[in-house]
Protein backbone atom coordinates (compact mmCIF):
# COMPACT_ATOMS: atom_id res chain seq x y z
CA UNK A 1 0.00 0.00 0.00
CA UNK A 2 1.55 3.18 -1.39
CA UNK A 3 2.09 6.37 1.24
CA UNK A 4 0.71 9.98 0.61
CA UNK A 5 3.72 11.01 -1.03
CA UNK A 6 4.17 8.34 -3.18
CA UNK A 7 0.48 8.50 -4.39
CA UNK A 8 1.28 12.75 -5.15
CA UNK A 9 4.28 11.82 -6.88
CA UNK A 10 3.12 8.67 -9.10
CA UNK A 11 -0.16 10.12 -10.21
CA UNK A 12 0.72 12.97 -12.64
CA UNK A 13 -1.80 15.23 -12.89
CA UNK A 14 -4.44 12.99 -11.67
CA UNK A 15 -6.41 14.75 -9.25
CA UNK A 16 -6.29 13.12 -5.88
CA UNK A 17 -9.14 12.73 -3.05
CA UNK A 18 -8.36 12.52 0.65
CA UNK A 19 -12.08 11.09 2.80
CA UNK A 20 -12.41 12.04 5.91
CA UNK A 21 -14.14 9.53 8.39
CA UNK A 22 -15.80 9.35 11.17
CA UNK A 23 -14.92 6.07 13.02
CA UNK A 24 -18.46 4.09 14.41
CA UNK A 25 -19.70 4.76 18.23
CA UNK A 26 -19.70 0.77 18.89
CA UNK A 27 -18.98 -2.59 17.04
CA UNK A 28 -20.47 -1.21 14.06
CA UNK A 29 -18.80 -1.24 10.30
CA UNK A 30 -21.49 -0.64 7.98
CA UNK A 31 -20.57 2.61 6.81
CA UNK A 32 -17.71 1.07 5.57
CA UNK A 33 -18.67 -0.25 2.77
CA UNK A 34 -20.23 3.68 2.27
CA UNK A 35 -16.93 5.79 2.46
CA UNK A 36 -15.51 3.76 0.19
CA UNK A 37 -17.99 4.02 -2.02
CA UNK A 38 -17.43 7.68 -2.17
CA UNK A 39 -14.02 7.04 -4.43
CA UNK A 40 -11.92 8.48 -2.51
CA UNK A 41 -7.85 7.33 -3.15
CA UNK A 42 -7.50 7.52 0.75
CA UNK A 43 -9.66 7.10 3.51
CA UNK A 44 -8.39 9.19 6.70
CA UNK A 45 -10.08 8.01 10.18
CA UNK A 46 -10.87 10.60 12.32
CA UNK A 47 -9.21 10.62 15.82
CA UNK A 48 -12.40 10.67 18.63
CA UNK A 49 -14.52 13.37 16.49
CA UNK A 50 -16.45 15.71 18.30
CA UNK A 51 -14.60 14.45 21.99
CA UNK A 52 -16.89 11.16 22.07
CA UNK A 53 -16.38 7.57 22.37
CA UNK A 54 -15.31 6.46 19.25
CA UNK A 55 -13.59 2.92 17.42
CA UNK A 56 -9.76 3.85 17.86
CA UNK A 57 -8.77 5.76 14.61
CA UNK A 58 -5.53 2.98 14.55
CA UNK A 59 -8.18 -0.18 14.51
CA UNK A 60 -10.27 1.50 11.90
CA UNK A 61 -8.08 1.77 9.67
CA UNK A 62 -6.65 -1.29 10.05
CA UNK A 63 -10.02 -2.54 9.53
CA UNK A 64 -10.91 -0.46 6.42
CA UNK A 65 -7.77 -1.49 4.98
CA UNK A 66 -8.27 -5.08 5.72
CA UNK A 67 -11.78 -4.81 3.55
CA UNK A 68 -9.95 -3.33 0.88
CA UNK A 69 -7.45 -6.12 0.68
CA UNK A 70 -10.62 -8.47 -0.04
CA UNK A 71 -11.13 -9.91 -4.07
CA UNK A 72 -13.63 -6.71 -4.88
CA UNK A 73 -17.04 -7.68 -6.20
CA UNK A 74 -17.44 -8.17 -9.86
CA UNK A 75 -18.74 -4.97 -11.23
CA UNK A 76 -17.28 -2.46 -13.12
CA UNK A 77 -18.27 1.24 -13.48
CA UNK A 78 -17.21 4.22 -11.14
CA UNK A 79 -18.17 1.98 -8.06
CA UNK A 80 -14.86 0.14 -8.85
CA UNK A 81 -12.89 2.82 -9.07
CA UNK A 82 -11.31 3.07 -5.77
CA UNK A 83 -10.79 -0.79 -5.74
CA UNK A 84 -8.72 -0.90 -8.96
CA UNK A 85 -6.81 1.82 -8.25
CA UNK A 86 -6.20 0.61 -4.60
CA UNK A 87 -7.31 2.52 -1.63
CA UNK A 88 -5.30 3.87 0.69
CA UNK A 89 -5.85 4.45 4.67
CA UNK A 90 -4.68 7.25 6.92
CA UNK A 91 -5.25 7.51 10.98
CA UNK A 92 -5.38 11.03 12.83
CA UNK A 93 -3.64 11.03 16.02
CA UNK A 94 -4.34 13.19 18.44
CA UNK A 95 -1.56 14.94 21.12
CA UNK A 96 -4.88 15.54 23.70
CA UNK A 97 -4.90 12.16 25.40
CA UNK A 98 -1.90 10.50 25.78
CA UNK A 99 1.81 10.67 27.27
CA UNK A 100 4.87 10.20 24.70
CA UNK A 101 5.27 6.47 26.49
CA UNK A 102 1.57 5.70 25.24
CA UNK A 103 2.02 7.71 22.22
CA UNK A 104 5.00 5.89 21.16
CA UNK A 105 3.51 2.76 22.22
CA UNK A 106 0.38 2.90 20.13
CA UNK A 107 2.54 4.00 16.89
CA UNK A 108 4.63 1.08 17.22
CA UNK A 109 1.38 -0.91 17.28
CA UNK A 110 0.32 0.84 14.11
CA UNK A 111 2.76 -0.24 12.77
CA UNK A 112 2.49 -3.50 13.08
CA UNK A 113 -1.21 -3.32 11.73
CA UNK A 114 0.69 -2.25 8.79
CA UNK A 115 -0.42 1.37 8.78
CA UNK A 116 2.17 3.84 6.75
CA UNK A 117 -0.02 6.91 7.09
CA UNK A 118 -0.42 8.98 10.29
CA UNK A 119 -2.13 12.64 10.36
CA UNK A 120 -0.65 14.20 14.09
CA UNK A 121 -2.93 16.79 15.49
CA UNK A 122 -3.00 18.84 19.34
CA UNK A 123 -7.48 17.87 19.50
CA UNK A 124 -9.64 20.20 20.27
CA UNK A 125 -9.51 21.14 24.00
CA UNK A 126 -11.86 19.96 26.70
CA UNK A 127 -14.31 22.62 28.22
CA UNK A 128 -14.97 22.74 31.69
CA UNK A 129 -17.53 20.98 31.62
CA UNK A 130 -15.86 17.97 29.89
CA UNK A 131 -13.19 18.51 32.58
CA UNK A 132 -15.37 17.73 35.10
CA UNK A 133 -14.92 14.04 33.69
CA UNK A 134 -12.05 13.83 31.95
CA UNK A 135 -8.49 15.14 32.11
CA UNK A 136 -6.19 16.35 29.05
CA UNK A 137 -2.72 15.77 28.93
CA UNK A 138 -1.22 17.35 26.50
CA UNK A 139 2.56 15.93 26.86
CA UNK A 140 3.51 16.86 22.99
CA UNK A 141 2.90 19.82 20.90
CA UNK A 142 2.49 18.24 17.09
CA UNK A 143 5.66 19.65 15.93
CA UNK A 144 7.31 17.55 19.07
CA UNK A 145 5.12 14.43 18.01
CA UNK A 146 6.23 14.98 14.23
CA UNK A 147 9.84 14.98 15.09
CA UNK A 148 9.30 12.43 17.61
CA UNK A 149 8.42 10.25 14.95
CA UNK A 150 10.99 11.39 12.83
CA UNK A 151 13.17 9.36 14.86
CA UNK A 152 11.14 6.54 15.40
CA UNK A 153 11.23 6.08 11.44
CA UNK A 154 15.15 6.29 12.35
CA UNK A 155 15.05 3.59 14.96
CA UNK A 156 14.98 6.01 17.87
CA UNK A 157 12.52 6.31 20.85
CA UNK A 158 11.96 9.11 23.08
CA UNK A 159 14.52 8.28 25.49
CA UNK A 160 16.82 7.76 23.05
CA UNK A 161 16.95 3.70 23.06
CA UNK A 162 17.38 1.75 20.22
CA UNK A 163 14.25 -0.46 18.63
CA UNK A 164 14.52 -3.24 17.61
CA UNK A 165 13.27 -2.31 14.11
CA UNK A 166 12.69 1.48 13.09
CA UNK A 167 9.02 2.73 11.86
CA UNK A 168 7.99 3.83 7.91
CA UNK A 169 5.42 6.39 8.77
CA UNK A 170 4.15 9.34 6.47
CA UNK A 171 3.61 12.28 8.51
CA UNK A 172 0.67 14.54 7.79
CA UNK A 173 -0.14 17.87 10.17
CA UNK A 174 -2.82 20.20 9.68
CA UNK A 175 -3.52 23.76 8.93
CA UNK A 176 -6.53 25.93 9.17
CA UNK A 177 -6.84 29.11 6.74
CA UNK A 178 -9.44 30.63 9.15
CA UNK A 179 -6.70 31.17 11.85
CA UNK A 180 -5.01 33.76 10.09
CA UNK A 181 -3.03 32.46 6.71
CA UNK A 182 0.29 34.18 8.21
CA UNK A 183 -0.46 32.45 11.92
CA UNK A 184 -1.02 29.44 9.44
CA UNK A 185 2.40 29.85 7.31
CA UNK A 186 4.50 30.43 10.50
CA UNK A 187 3.29 27.71 11.78
CA UNK A 188 3.62 25.55 8.96
CA UNK A 189 7.12 26.63 8.18
CA UNK A 190 7.78 24.73 12.32
CA UNK A 191 6.06 22.01 10.87
CA UNK A 192 8.07 21.09 7.90
CA UNK A 193 11.22 21.83 9.93
CA UNK A 194 9.99 18.88 12.80
CA UNK A 195 9.40 16.67 9.20
CA UNK A 196 5.74 16.57 8.07
CA UNK A 197 5.47 15.03 5.19
CA UNK A 198 2.19 16.39 3.77
CA UNK A 199 -0.74 18.67 4.91
CA UNK A 200 -4.40 18.84 5.17
CA UNK A 201 -5.66 22.05 5.03
CA UNK A 202 -8.99 22.33 6.93
CA UNK A 203 -12.37 23.29 5.45
CA UNK A 204 -12.66 26.77 3.51
CA UNK A 205 -14.64 28.24 1.02
CA UNK A 206 -12.66 31.39 0.24
CA UNK A 207 -10.36 30.38 -3.37
CA UNK A 208 -8.27 33.12 -2.94
CA UNK A 209 -6.79 31.90 0.79
CA UNK A 210 -4.34 29.40 -1.28
CA UNK A 211 -2.48 31.95 -2.69
CA UNK A 212 -2.45 33.99 0.23
CA UNK A 213 -1.74 30.93 2.24
CA UNK A 214 1.81 30.93 -0.33
CA UNK A 215 2.67 34.64 -0.51
CA UNK A 216 2.91 34.17 3.07
CA UNK A 217 4.78 31.10 3.23
CA UNK A 218 7.28 32.23 0.74
CA UNK A 219 8.05 35.66 2.94
CA UNK A 220 8.23 34.13 5.88
CA UNK A 221 10.33 30.95 4.58
CA UNK A 222 12.14 32.42 1.90
CA UNK A 223 11.21 29.34 -0.20
CA UNK A 224 8.18 28.02 -1.56
CA UNK A 225 6.28 26.02 0.35
CA UNK A 226 7.71 22.25 -0.12
CA UNK A 227 5.25 19.90 0.52
CA UNK A 228 2.02 18.30 -0.61
CA UNK A 229 -1.11 20.35 0.64
CA UNK A 230 -4.86 18.21 0.63
CA UNK A 231 -7.40 21.73 0.74
CA UNK A 232 -10.51 20.65 2.49
CA UNK A 233 -13.23 21.08 0.52
CA UNK A 234 -16.64 21.02 2.65
CA UNK A 235 -20.31 18.99 1.65
CA UNK A 236 -22.55 21.67 2.80
CA UNK A 237 -25.87 20.06 3.89
CA UNK A 238 -28.95 22.25 5.10
CA UNK A 239 -29.49 19.64 7.79
CA UNK A 240 -26.02 19.36 8.23
CA UNK A 241 -23.18 20.86 10.78
CA UNK A 242 -21.20 24.13 8.75
CA UNK A 243 -17.53 24.90 9.59
CA UNK A 244 -15.40 27.48 9.47
CA UNK A 245 -16.00 31.20 7.71
CA UNK A 246 -19.13 30.13 5.80
CA UNK A 247 -20.31 32.77 3.26
CA UNK A 248 -23.55 34.28 3.45
CA UNK A 249 -24.50 33.19 0.09
CA UNK A 250 -23.90 29.46 0.80
CA UNK A 251 -25.95 29.78 3.43
CA UNK A 252 -28.82 30.98 1.69
CA UNK A 253 -28.32 28.93 -1.27
CA UNK A 254 -29.03 25.55 1.06
CA UNK A 255 -31.57 27.33 2.79
CA UNK A 256 -33.40 27.68 -0.71
CA UNK A 257 -32.92 24.42 -1.55
CA UNK A 258 -29.77 24.66 -3.56
CA UNK A 259 -28.20 20.92 -3.26
CA UNK A 260 -24.93 21.04 -1.52
CA UNK A 261 -23.09 18.87 -3.62
CA UNK A 262 -23.29 21.67 -6.41
CA UNK A 263 -21.80 24.08 -4.39
CA UNK A 264 -19.17 21.64 -3.81
CA UNK A 265 -18.42 21.06 -7.12
CA UNK A 266 -18.54 24.61 -8.49
CA UNK A 267 -16.07 25.13 -4.91
CA UNK A 268 -13.96 22.02 -6.47
CA UNK A 269 -13.72 23.44 -10.28
CA UNK A 270 -12.56 26.88 -9.57
CA UNK A 271 -9.74 24.75 -7.14
CA UNK A 272 -8.62 22.83 -10.01
CA UNK A 273 -8.42 25.63 -12.51
CA UNK A 274 -6.05 27.23 -10.46
CA UNK A 275 -3.60 23.94 -11.21
CA UNK A 276 -5.05 22.78 -7.53
CA UNK A 277 -5.09 18.50 -7.60
CA UNK A 278 -4.93 17.21 -3.98
CA UNK A 279 -8.38 17.60 -2.14
CA UNK A 280 -9.02 16.90 1.25
CA UNK A 281 -13.07 15.85 0.94
CA UNK A 282 -15.03 16.54 3.89
CA UNK A 283 -18.47 14.78 3.76
CA UNK A 284 -21.93 16.93 6.12
CA UNK A 285 -21.78 15.85 9.25
CA UNK A 286 -25.82 15.31 9.49
CA UNK A 287 -27.17 15.41 13.31
CA UNK A 288 -26.39 13.21 15.87
CA UNK A 289 -23.18 13.11 14.28
CA UNK A 290 -24.55 10.58 11.16
CA UNK A 291 -21.89 11.27 7.99
CA UNK A 292 -23.68 11.72 4.72
CA UNK A 293 -21.32 9.80 2.76
CA UNK A 294 -23.45 9.67 -0.24
CA UNK A 295 -23.13 13.24 -1.19
CA UNK A 296 -19.30 12.86 -1.05
CA UNK A 297 -19.76 9.77 -3.58
CA UNK A 298 -21.96 11.88 -5.94
CA UNK A 299 -19.37 14.80 -5.79
CA UNK A 300 -16.34 12.51 -7.18
CA UNK A 301 -18.85 11.60 -9.62
CA UNK A 302 -19.77 14.61 -11.05
CA UNK A 303 -16.66 15.86 -10.84
CA UNK A 304 -15.02 12.95 -12.66
CA UNK A 305 -17.66 12.67 -15.46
Amino acid sequence: MATVTERVADDGSRSLFICDFSPPRGADLSTVAQVKEVGADFVCVAYSPGKSVRVDSTVMAHLIALEGSMPPPSRGGKEAIAREAGQGVIFNLACRDMNRLALQNHLLGAQLLGLENVVVLQGDGFSQQDLQGVKEVGDYQPSQLIQDIVKLNQGIDFRGLKLRAPTAFCIGAVMDFSKGVEQQARRARVKVEAGADFFLAQTFYRVDLVRQFHQAYRAAAGVPFPRPIFYGLPVPHREGLLFGDVPEQVRNDLEQGRPGVEIALEQLRALAGQGIRTFYLVPPILRGGRRDYAAARDLLRAFRG
